[in-house]
């Protein structure tokens, strides 16, 4: 995948309590992208089952907060037919998808054809958001969690084959237990670049152009790149202005 193919808004949250607000600026962020005063926010919680307290928590930060018209996608708990699952795409300013089990979450959407909705979404302008499961689903890999859902007591993280709209594999909540090292170990000798993001932090790719911010000060993003010397990991400077998106991937396209 070459970096100039990437025409269109995604922001990438490694992490953070959206009932705490934690990840409250970063969502302010994600409305004031829409351009619109009242946009029309859809959330697909599908990771979480569609957990009823995580749809209340979007309409309350997204809806009663940010100013947003709200909507749900219930994809585990309510029966759709393709038509209905599109015209709620399409009708979407935003789209926020919340984080849980990311191989069910992907699992669903091929078979329900969600994931190919999205990409049209993005290709038309629609924002596209979410955090952890929600951010990994844009790449082209994840390092997941999602065989802690299955067995809680004997698991790995795994590299787990996402949509592919935006090039490399990504790490969300990479300060976070063991993930710094186990996402070195998955990089290497894996010919692909990682982009790794603290809880608290964002990058918002729009267009050919990036952007990191972040709500926590010690909160970052990184680039974690395979080399002749070893995996290099690389701190992604927040800065208040949009840079050109390859000096994310090294200074090239990849």
């Amino acid at each position: 995948m070459k970096v100039g193919e990437i025409m269109g808004t995604i922001v990438v949250i490694g992490g953070g309590e959206l009932i705490d607000l934690e990840t409250l600026e970063l969502d302010r962020e994600v409305v004031k992208l829409t351009q619109k005063a009242n946009p029309k926010a859809l959330f697909i919680p599908t990771a979480s089952s569609d957990a009823p307290g995580y749809c209340d928590t979007f309409n309350k930060v997204y809806g009663e907060i940010l100013g947003c018209e709200t909507i749900h996608l219930l994809l585990v708990s309510q029966t759709y037919t393709h038509e209905e699952i599109a015209e709620l795409i399409e009708s979407a300013d935003l789209i926020y998808v919340g984080g849980g089990n990311t191989r069910k979450m992907l699992e669903i959407w091929k078979n329900t054809g969600v994931d190919v909705l999205l990409k049209e979404a993005y290709t038309s302008g629609t924002i596209l958001a979410g955090l952890s499961a929600g951010s990994i689903c844009w790449f082209e890999y994840g390092h997941s969690d999602s065989e802690a859902f299955d067995d809680q007591g004997n698991w790995q993280y795994i590299k787990l084959e996402a949509m592919g709209i935006l090039p490399g594999i990504h790490c969300p909540h990479y300060d976070e237990d063991i993930r710094v090292e186990d996402f070195s170990r998955m990089v290497k000798g894996g010919g692909i670049p990682g982009i790794a993001v603290d809880n608290n932090c964002a990058i918002i790719y729009k267009d050919n152009e990036y952007k990191v911010m972040s709500t926590r000060e010690e909160a970052k993003a990184y680039r974690v790149m395979d080399s002749e010397q070893g995996v290099v990991v690389t701190e992604i400077e927040e800065n208040p202005s949009y840079r050109p998106l390859h000096e994310v991937y090294g200074g090239g396209d990849q």
